[in-house]
């Protein structure tokens, strides 16, 4: 629940919402993650640290996956002989010697990237300490992990025993990625070191604990680790502060990564707990400074822009651009950590308008893996650069032809990572929105032309010229609405289509004007010639654009209409989607749509697609049959209802949006953050409800759509350079005199 709209909160225990309030707490700086599993651990529990650009694929694996790294987080507590843990108060069959919680609260702090948690803990012995936590993974140095325990003894004169380690016996939900694991002790360190088996990653991981009381390193034998250990008595109301300290590197930073995280622990000794955690918040402010978006007039959404925001920071790399952000962000183990085009279409954009330099390296992990796209077009026949619809570390096609095993033990064939193509386009859009906002002229000239360029090359050799009907066509496509696969001209990758060939030969032109070297290097470099640029501009002619005039809208694709209605509005309530109701096989023959398809084609060219009548007679069609079964698809309605002033269902569309993982209404966010829903919240609120956009003349301007409740939005945007803050109210309507 929001507290001051700053803070997350849990309280009391709640254990039945255990691996959901994990993932919502996770802390993260950009370098890594971990999930907001306890010190102490508990049943069940997914503890998860994953470093970005870490992945392998390990042998039985049906694609690589990011790999969770050890475990910085454990110390454990004894009160008078009873080991400290969190107990469910619902277990009747517990004992005193399993000790008793008798309180509890967890505030997940989104300003600092703080988590503290308090808890009240009685001992069989009849002692009652309160316990502290607080912890945070450095935003100043990404590679420093911090963690603080006050122990204040309430009640009785308590004996305390502490022992902190690091947890080398971590998998990825049983699946093991660590071999050469090392573990030792020096100088009152522990540490690890270990080796991914497929992709031959090294890491490094350090700590040391700091008492006012003598440290011990003992060797716990049966799980071959050193164990850090201190003891102390407490008179009542008497308290002690522990600190464990750790780093971690890789040997994607270093040569070395075990002596260069055993140097930064001492360092971060030296430098100590408060002084860390000082410039850790200042790093912090610096971001919220220009992220915060501030809504006046509506607490519960307040809140949820703050929270998508938090976690779309901690996973933006600051310091990398040979990464990216996955699908689940670095938050949990769903969809292994792989790169879709939520980085690009929803998570960029928000980072475009308010971190320009994290989103520049969200591109610039896609022109580092060009190679990989070209490798796929040539693999598939095609010429140019056609980028993979799931991505890793390589930069090459990891999306899976299968899917797991199934109940009824079959398994389905998974065609996204063969016709999904519009990636390739997604990322072109990506890369000149950037350019737009940002007129970062060195990294269009540099990087950002020759992706666009060259993926336009790979949809000049994919097309199909149809004589027969005078026209192209695209066959063997998903669109967004992923429920209908392998089809023939869908509307939303033909238009597309048809944008990125004149978007490339409008840069082509600018290139000459203003950079003719560069023109000149990317015009041999990727072949083109006259022919090549004559047969783009007779494709943006003569594209097929699958419309009904008689109804003045756009069609899917053809046969949509043909095909089994079913109301989706009557399948009401429901947490499942409407195709996990009906089943694979029959949903796929229906007009239900997955996600905002012909919706997410009006979001992204806006006027540029249609008048506003066609515009509304889209809406007005594909709403109804939309199962928002993708996170993706709220967000975005809300985006085109503002736009086309539908107000109360873009505040309707905005509200589930902004729930998903706060409400856990996909009833999967144990696996991870919905990263692309969150970014879609932003969207919907700068470029839906406040209507903020570049104008013809290059002006921004915003237009005001606001739910009728909010009394403004203010919100901080860098254009070309400058920082600009805008308040956006809705208009006043003046009533006359009687």
């Amino acid at each position: 629940m929001p507290r001051e709209h700053w803070t997350l909160e849990e309280f009391p225990f709640h254990p039945e919402r255990l691996l959901h309030l994990e993932t919502l707490m996770t802390l993260g700086n950009g370098y890594l993650a971990t999930r907001g599993s306890f010190e102490e651990g508990y049943a069940g529990s997914m503890p998860t640290t994953m470093v970005h650009g870490i992945f392998d694929h390990a042998p039985g694996m049906l694609v690589p996956e990011l790999v969770n790294a050890p475990n910085w987080l454990p110390i454990h507590i004894t009160v008078d002989g009873t080991p400290f843990q969190l107990v469910n108060p619902n277990d009747v069959s517990l004992t005193p010697k399993e000790g008793a919680l008798l309180g509890y609260r967890r505030v997940l702090h989104l300003k600092q990237g703080v988590l503290r948690r308090e808890c009240l803990f009685r001992a069989e012995s009849g002692s009652i300490v309160r316990l502290v936590f607080e912890r945070f993974p450095s935003l100043h140095d990404v590679h420093v992990l911090a963690q603080r325990v006050q122990i204040i003894a309430v009640d009785g004169e308590p004996e305390i025993v502490v022992e902190a380690f690091i947890e080398q016996q971590v998998t990825n939900a049983g699946v093991n990625h660590w071999t050469a694991v090392q573990s030792g002790s020096e100088n009152q360190v522990v540490s690890v070191q270990m080796k991914t088996g497929q992709s031959g990653y090294s890491l490094g991981m350090a700590s040391q604990l700091v008492s006012q009381t003598p440290v011990e390193i003992v060797m716990d034998s049966a799980q071959q680790r050193p164990v850090m250990r201190t003891s102390f008595k407490l008179n009542r109301e008497e308290s002690a502060e522990l600190v464990k300290l750790s780093a971690i590197y890789t040997s994607r930073d270093v040569e070395h990564p075990l002596n260069a995280a055993v140097a930064k622990v001492y360092e971060a000794v030296a430098t100590g707990y408060a002084k860390l955690l000082h410039d850790h918040q200042a790093e912090w402010f610096k971001y919220w400074d220009s992220s915060d978006i501030v809504i006046e007039g509506d607490e519960t959404s307040q809140f949820a822009l703050r929270f998508v925001m938090y976690h779309i920071l901690i996973a933006a790399p600051r310091h990398d651009d040979d990464v990216s952000i996955g699908a689940k962000t670095l938050s949990g183990l769903g969809y292994k950590g792989h790169v879709f085009w939520d980085t690009e279409l929803f998570i960029l954009p928000p980072l475009t308008l308010t971190q320009p330099a994290l989103a520049r390296n969200l591109l610039m992990y896609r022109y580092h893996r060009l190679a990989g796209a070209r490798n796929k077009a040539k693999a598939n026949g095609f010429e140019g650069a056609m980028y993979p619809w799931e991505s890793t570390d390589t930069g090459e096609e990891t999306t899976p032809q299968w899917s797991d095993v199934q109940p009824d033990g079959s398994r389905i064939r998974i065609w996204t990572g063969d016709s999904e193509q519009h990636i390739c386009t997604d990322i072109a859009y990506a890369i000149l929105q950037y350019w737009r906002w940002t007129g970062d002229d060195a990294f269009l000239q540099q990087h950002g032309a020759e992706m666009v360029l060259d993926t336009a090359v790979f949809w000049g050799s994919r097309v199909e010229w149809k004589a027969e009907h005078n026209r192209y066509e695209i066959s063997q496509q998903i669109g967004p609405d992923e429920y209908h696969e392998n089809i023939d001209n869908s509307v939303f990758t033909n238009r597309m289509v048809v944008w990125h060939l004149g978007a490339a030969l409008k840069l082509l032109d600018r290139l000459k004007a203003h950079a003719p070297a560069d023109a000149d290097r990317l015009t041999r470099a990727l072949d083109l010639n006259p022919a090549r640029l004559a047969k783009w501009n007779d494709i943006i002619a003569k594209m097929y654009i699958p419309f009904d005039e008689a109804e003045r809208r756009h069609i899917q694709f053809p046969g949509f209409f043909d095909m089994e209605f079913i109301p989706v509005p009557h399948y009401q309530p429901r947490t499942a989607s409407v195709q996990a109701i009906l089943g694979h096989a029959r949903s796929i023959q229906t007009q239900v749509i997955k996600q905002a398809d012909v919706v997410m084609l009006m979001a992204l060219l806006g006027d540029e697609l249609a008048p506003h009548d066609v515009l509304v007679n889209n809406w007005n069609t594909y709403y109804p049959r939309t199962d928002h079964g993708s996170s993706l698809s709220p967000a975005m309605h809300a985006w085109v209802a503002a736009m086309l002033g539908l107000n109360e269902e873009a505040y309707d569309e905005f509200e589930h949006a902004a729930a998903i993982d706060l409400q856990d209404n996909k009833g999967n966010v144990r696996d991870g953050i919905h990263g692309a829903a969150s970014g879609g919240v932003i969207q919907a609120v700068l470029f839906g409800f406040c209507g903020l956009k570049i104008d013809d003349a290059g002006q921004l301007t915003a237009t005001p759509r606001l739910p009728a409740h909010w009394k403004s939005v203010s919100f901080t945007v860098y254009y070309r350079g400058r920082r600009r803050h805008f308040t956006v109210r809705n208009p006043v309507v003046e009533t006359p005199l009687a």
